[in-house]
């Protein structure tokens, strides 16, 4: 008896190592019915992930027009701005001017009227001279 009870045991041991191992290695089959909800659904994000990518194709362009817009504003800035410090420096050189040359004017009439204060200061001492050996 213990040789078909050995052979009984070795035997179902072997059925459930192959029912095991067939189980583990093979999945059943999806229906018909999973199949088309999975096919349903990789069509659906595929869908998904093309208008993601024409979005993100979209957003790239503004980006792009966005950043070539700022730059030709600042360029009109810097250029404004050098316009105005080059018209700032024009005003004050025309100032200084106007000032130098009102100097200039002051200071050559100044000369001239210095010129005759001395040509009366030396006709009044001569005639101061004059008078003095006069009276004497």
């Amino acid at each position: 008896m213990k040789r078909p009870a050995r052979k009984a045991f070795l035997l179902l041991v072997g059925v459930a190592v192959i029912l095991i191992v067939g189980c583990a290695g093979q999945q059943a089959a999806p229906s018909v019915k999973q199949s088309r909800a999975i096919a349903a659904e990789n069509i659906e994000l595929k869908k998904q992930l093309q208008q993601s990518s024409k979005e993100i194709e979209t957003l790239k362009a503004q980006h792009s027009e966005e950043t070539k817009k700022q730059a030709r504003l600042l360029e009109a800035c810097q250029q404004e701005k050098e316009s105005w410090k080059n018209r700032a420096q024009q005003n004050i050189r025309d100032q200084v001017k106007s000032v130098l040359d009102a100097v200039m004017e002051d200071n050559t009439r100044l000369r001239e009227e210095n010129k005759e204060l001395k040509a009366q200061i030396e006709e009044l001492q001569q005639k101061a001279t004059q008078e003095q050996g006069v009276q004497k």
